[in-house]
């Protein structure tokens, strides 16, 4: 599994997702959202400004996951 490592108290969604390189471009965030293949932590996810914590774990189905971690 990645990691994105995070210096703020969360970060956005569609933050982590290009960070990560799940997806290629920020406009495709909404597409995969409305596929429902985004899931935080086992959840499907709809919000892509969802906030994200560190310890959560992002999951794009078919191309990868990632946990956030604080940037010590």
């Amino acid at each position: 599994m990645d990691k994105v490592y995070i210096h703020t108290e969360y970060i956005k969604l569609q933050q982590v997702l290009k960070l990560a390189g799940l997806i290629d471009q920020g406009s495709d965030v909404k597409v995969f959202l409305a596929d429902g293949v985004v899931y935080v932590n086992g959840v499907m996810a709809t919000e892509r400004g969802k906030k994200i914590h560190p310890g959560d774990v992002v999951e794009v189905k078919g191309r990868g996951k990632v946990e956030v971690l604080a940037e010590d």
